[in-house]
């Protein structure tokens, strides 16, 4: 499976059932970094946990240096994430556009968490918690 370039945001979310219609909830913190505004129309896609983990390892795998797009952020940017997993060295990590992965060290899976981006690689970055 090939992730589009126009990927705005990149989230965990629980489908809920409530009256016969089904909801899929989008994180304040995609709104408030304006990866989306209310009112807008939006293409939808789900996956499930298990493949996106699959498709992460095969599209790092299948690409080529000279076609890999550039980092979807940049040191000193401030972001809201949500941790989705905990690394071998016990940090946590989310994903961002095109599932760019943001290490955060401290981090617990389920918080979100706002970070600065400290260090970015082509293939992940580093984000210090911040406080509000």
């Amino acid at each position: 499976m090939q992730i589009s370039d126009k990927l705005l945001c990149l989230f965990n979310a629980e489908l809920t059932e409530r009256d016969g219609e089904y909801t899929v909830e989008i994180p304040d913190s995609e709104i408030e970094t304006g990866s989306l505004e209310p009112g807008k129309t939006y293409r939808v896609a789900l996956v499930s946990r298990e493949a996106t983990e699959t498709t992460e390892t095969e599209t790092t795998t299948n690409r080529r240096p000279s076609t890999e797009p550039q980092p979807p952020v940049e040191e000193g940017e401030i972001r809201y994430v949500e941790i989705e997993d905990i690394g071998k060295q016990g940090d946590g990590i989310a994903r961002v556009e095109r599932g760019y992965v943001i290490i955060v060290p401290g981090a617990e899976i389920g918080e979100q968490v706002k970070v600065e981006v400290s260090q970015v690689k082509s293939n992940f970055a580093v984000g210090e918690v911040i406080d509000e």
